[in-house]
């Protein structure tokens, strides 16, 4: 039996729907071990809207925290938190995550510039997808170098809205698995890209075995805004890692990776 874990939430803390005690009824309920909540954090403050208001960081922080404490005996809870990667915020962010015990920090890219890759098609229409391809792939990558880092999420989120590019891109996943080996940060295979428009999971199933064949250390993970969502589409997510060469999953803990049978 898989020892299950989901550790990309998001509650009314950010961009969710519900508090983290109906998640943890969720995972309870499929017989998960652990659960994590990431909400998100914009680390220059913004985008209040859908990310965590830096004045309710000690809040969400406590709250989980207690939560840790009140189920210890049935489920791992851990404290997580999903900050995006901005170029020029990187004192900021490194101040954010140093402030609290956190047990795993998601780095995501949803911006390029000043707009965001998933909130709209309109950010694609009329330009060069090949180049958005390329410069969004290249922050990943520099995410993955700046340390910050336990997980990259949903690491090719430019593919939300289903705009493909011309050119041959599997020398970008390529470079997006070398990076993270020797960086040595995990991915998460994101199962709610089926709940977007491109229907189907983060990152690209048919370059899986890429980062197999790197050794990059893997998690699959509902990225859930809703208890329903809690652990959805995990039996598929783990045939296809199977499939690409993975006996091994990531857990954290304490800002620590350990590995186990997948």
């Amino acid at each position: 039996m898989i020892y299950g874990t989901d550790y990309h939430m998001h509650t009314v803390y950010s961009d969710g729907k519900y508090e983290p005690e109906a998640y943890i009824e969720a995972a309870l309920r499929l017989g998960l071990k652990e659960l994590g909540f990431s909400d998100h954090l914009n680390p220059l403050g913004g985008d209040t809207g859908w990310c965590m208001d830096h004045k309710r960081l000690p809040d969400y922080a406590g709250h989980i925290l207690r939560l840790k404490r009140e189920h210890k005996d049935r489920l791992a809870v851990r404290l997580g938190l999903e900050i995006d990667y901005l170029p020029g915020a990187e004192k900021k962010t490194e101040e954010i995550i140093s402030s609290f015990p956190f047990d795993y920090i998601i780095g995501s890219v949803h911006y390029m510039g000043d707009e965001t890759v998933d909130l709209g098609p309109e950010f694609y229409i009329g330009k060069d997808i090949d180049q958005i391809y390329e410069n969004y792939f290249n922050l990943v990558c520099e995410a993955a170098s700046t340390g910050f880092f336990d997980i990259m999420g949903h690491p090719d989120l430019v593919r939300i809205h289903r705009f493909h590019p011309e050119a041959d891109i599997s020398l970008l996943y390529s470079m997006m698995a070398s990076s993270f080996a020797i960086h040595e940060v995990a991915f998460e295979l994101n199962t709610n890209g089926r709940n977007k428009p491109l229907h189907d999971f983060y990152p690209d199933r048919q370059y899986l075995q890429l980062f197999a064949q790197q050794g990059v250390p893997v998690c699959v993970n509902s990225d859930a805004h809703f208890p329903e969502r809690v652990g959805q589409y995990f039996g598929e997510a783990y045939e296809l890692l199977r499939k690409a060469g993975y006996r091994e999953m990531a857990v954290f803990a304490g800002r620590e990776r350990f590995m186990i049978p997948l």
